[in-house]
């Protein structure tokens, strides 16, 4: 799922920053409590939220992702600028 469609989906706030080393992606799913987990798997950043989980594609040119959920946000940092 590209980033544009999974804003879309269950009306999700979905931010994007751009700063001179990297991008940073927010997405808060709300109150999840500590029933999530998420991991970047060749690409993908795949997050558990309770019995639910979503898939999100990075874009080809970003390098170096990482991922973490803190409070229900889902934060993925990217080191290459989109």
């Amino acid at each position: 799922m590209k980033l544009d469609q999974f804003a879309r989906d269950d009306d999700r706030i979905v931010r994007q920053y751009q700063y001179d080393d990297g991008t940073v992606l927010a997405v808060d799913f709300g109150g999840v409590g500590a029933e999530c987990s998420v991991d970047v798997v060749d690409g993908t950043v795949i997050v558990v939220v309770g019995d639910e989980q979503y898939e999100l594609d990075m874009p080809v040119q970003a390098s170096d992702a990482q991922a973490f959920m803190r409070n229900g946000v889902l934060t993925v940092e990217l080191e290459a600028s989109l």
